[in-house]
């Protein structure tokens, strides 16, 4: 039977049935649309509405539809742009309008001073000289405002409104891979939602379901979970690569999750990896800021408190992987359960080390010929930040030791650096430089590590060998061979911090001072306590110390026009060493004992430390653990090193090392190249040892009782991670 032949009803009912389901599909994804749309109104109109402020805002609106107090001729870079708080302050009037709990539900006076503040901003169309205010800043804020408002207001505002808000654009010029991209995307994305554009929404949300992925050497998210939102790779994690990125990706996640539009659970799960492995990692217990991660915005005043849990939330409604991790970070930043992890990690990918105990939290952040040291101060912000990642260590016990320092800050004594004290900083345009050296990294097994830090400044010539050492529940921290061909003295910084505590030393015999406010230069120092933080200097040198109030104002290290000229008092403690001008061959060396008591300091002091400094010259530091029975070694270049009795090791190339020693034999090690540079890593250890493993070959001398271990280093964006081994 031919087509033509086939009984016609039959033929009929499949159109009409294939019709129908078409029509319903189709149905079910205009719903699913709206559906989407109502979710992002009801993430706007989410939170408690203040009537105080909303009469507070409605009063400052003027007759043309201005407000008060906002100035709206600066548009340069450093102004900040004020502007954009006229239209902040209409989404907040929007919220208000819409809360069926507020004073100002549906209010006609609120819908009145709401249009008019709008045709205000219509009619003057504000462009600032940073082109983030055009494509994201005011993009943002007018598509918020006509999801909430834009039914209600005339048709003709919201006609003006749509050029504006679509600046924020796929071939927008902030719209590169970045922190920045995907914001774009989600800002044309509630766009494309307000306007009922199916089409344009299926495009958009496709690019931002593939934004989480690696991005290894150039602009966002590294192999070791850090972020790099420009190509200078610096450290952007807890900036563009958490408040941008990772949390716009969680936000639309839960926007178009249980519909077609749902991402994939790998994509989901990988983001639980960045945030669990990389930004968590960079914030004091999972909870709080780490400064040593800011870059320029540590100019600007801060509200210390714990950081929000919607995007866990979010992230929970969408899958279970790794669900008790993500669970227990909700609890510590609700304040339901205390500081439990302990890990140590390494982000070689941009040079920053971490370490944290349930009791303290720390770091070192460096620099090398691969990455840039500090962010450029753009469009302001950061103008003394030139040092910032020159070996800096800084220690926490609460989170709080540091917070808002910086007005009276003394930037060429920052935590843990060797910095030569120049008359002046210069401009904030010379901030950012490439860095000279190549022998930058660590060693790590997850719980404990080594740092090795080979410093040039590029900013006045300035040479140290800079290493940590960091243990279960304390590290030791050495330079040597610093040097500097100018004549200006160079200084070590222990510490730089907020003042909690009177300050006590240890210098002769054995009688403790509380140190008077003012500048102290300390001969043959023992040790120092303070804020439940103890210090033990192994050389008993000269120290100086200075506990005293400093002053300073926000203005001083920000060209923004809107920061405060206000005179900033705090009481400062900072400890240094003085290597005098022009020194050949300086050298330090200090241990930390964080949280404990003063009189556990002393029973530590008085009954010997654990640690044996085994070297601190230009070509090897090397610290043992004795209690631990573990040794940690930065070789600069192939060398020896007694263990311990009868137990010797030979590296054959330069590179960090840690060794777990048990009953006079290696039980385990883990190994890094700080360089980059080998493909294989060799060193030898007295006795006969036995390991499989497709990444290392061990070669017995039984002649010579020894083991030579062959080691095939990671490469690529790999290269400069740890290895670890157990014989």
């Amino acid at each position: 039977m031919t087509i033509d032949n086939l009984p016609k009803k039959p033929i009929l009912i499949l159109l009409l049935t294939l019709g129908t389901f078409l029509s319903s599909s189709l149905l079910a994804q205009v719903n699913e649309i709206a559906m989407i749309r109502e979710r992002v109104v009801q993430q706007l109109k989410s939170g408690k509405v203040e009537s105080n402020e909303i009469g507070s805002i409605l009063n400052k609106v003027k007759a043309d539809g201005s407000f008060k107090n906002i100035k709206y001729d600066d548009l340069s870079r450093t102004a900040g742009f004020p502007q954009r708080r006229h239209l902040l302050r209409l989404v907040t009037l929007a919220k208000a309008y819409h809360s069926e709990g507020s004073t100002y539900y549906h209010n006609r006076q609120l819908h009145e001073k709401i249009t008019l503040a709008t045709k205000f901003w219509m009619d003057n169309d504000f462009i600032g000289d940073n082109w983030h205010n055009n494509q994201i800043t005011t993009p943002e804020n007018l598509v918020n405002l006509m999801l909430l408002m834009g039914d209600v207001l005339p048709k003709e505002l919201v006609e003006k409104s749509q050029p504006m808000i679509g600046r924020a654009n796929m071939n927008a010029s902030g719209a590169r891979p970045s922190g920045d991209r995907i914001v774009i995307a989600g800002i044309l994305a509630k766009n494309l939602l307000f306007n009922d554009d199916k089409a344009g929404f299926d495009e958009v949300i496709k690019i931002i379901a593939n934004e989480i992925k690696f991005n290894n050497g150039s602009r966002g998210m590294q192999q070791d979970y850090s972020f790099h939102h420009r190509e200078d790779r610096v450290n952007n994690t807890t900036s563009y690569g958490y408040g941008k990125y990772a949390n716009a990706f969680g936000e639309w996640s839960d926007y178009v999750s249980g519909t077609s539009y749902a991402f994939e659970v790998d994509k989901i799960n990988q983001l639980v990896d960045y945030y669990l492995d990389g930004v968590y990692k960079q914030l004091v217990y999972g909870i709080y800021e780490d400064i040593s991660v800011k870059n320029r915005s540590i100019a600007t005043g801060a509200t210390f408190i714990p950081k929000g849990t919607l995007e866990i939330e979010r992230l929970l409604r969408s899958t279970d992987y790794r669900k008790k991790e993500l669970e227990e970070i909700i609890r510590l930043r609700k304040g339901e359960a205390s500081p439990s992890l302990s890990f140590a990690k390494f982000f070689w990918q941009t040079e920053h080390f971490v370490v944290q105990r349930p009791n303290y939290y720390t770091t070192v952040r460096m620099f090398s010929s691969r990455n840039k040291n500090m962010e450029k101060p753009y469009n302001g912000p950061g103008i003394t930040t030139h040092h910032r990642a020159d070996g800096t260590n800084y220690l926490m016990l609460k989170g709080n030791e540091y917070h808002d320092i910086w007005p009276v800050y003394d930037w060429q004594k920052i935590s843990g650096t060797t910095i030569m004290q120049k008359p002046n900083l210069l401009g904030g345009d010379v901030i950012q430089k490439a860095g000279k050296m190549d022998f930058v990294g660590a060693v790590e097994d997850g719980q404990k590590g080594a740092v090795g830090f080979d410093f040039i400044s590029p900013h006045d010539g300035t040479k140290a060998k800079k290493s940590w050492f960091f243990f279960d529940q304390s590290y030791v921290c050495l330079g040597t061979d610093i040097q500097g061909s100018r004549k200006l003295p160079i200084a070590t910084t222990v510490d730089q911090v907020i003042m909690r505590s009177p300050v006590s030393t240890l210098n002769s015999g054995k009688t403790v001072k509380i140190l008077p406010e003012g500048n102290h230069k300390i001969d043959q120092l023992k040790y120092l306590y303070h804020g439940n933080i103890g210090y033990i200097f192994p050389n008993e040198g000269s120290v100086h110390v200075s506990n005293k109030t400093e002053t300073g104002r926000w203005s001083d290290i920000t060209d923004q026009k809107n920061a405060s000229t206000k005179v900033v008092s705090k009481e400062v403690l900072k400890v240094w060493f003085e290597h005098g001008v022009k020194p050949k061959n300086g050298s330090y060396a200090y241990m930390v004992f964080p949280s404990i008591s003063e009189n556990e300091l002393k029973t530590i002091y008085e009954a010997g430390t654990p640690y044996e400094i085994l070297s601190n010259t230009k070509d090897l530091q090397a610290v043992k653990n004795k209690d631990e029975n573990v040794v940690q070694a930065v070789f600069y270049q192939s060398g020896n090193l007694s263990l311990e009795k009868k137990l010797d090791l030979q590296m054959e190339n330069a590179g960090i090392i840690m060794l777990k020693l048990k009953r006079g034999k290696v039980e385990s090690f883990s190994i890094s190249d700080p360089t980059r540079k080998l493909t294989e890593l060799k060193f030898t250890l007295e006795g006969l040892y036995s390991l499989k493993d497709p990444d290392i070959k061990v070669i017995k001398n039984r002649k010579t009782k020894t083991s030579q271990f062959i080691v095939q280093m990671p490469k690529g964006v790999f290269s400069g991670k740890s290895l670890n081994f157990k014989l």
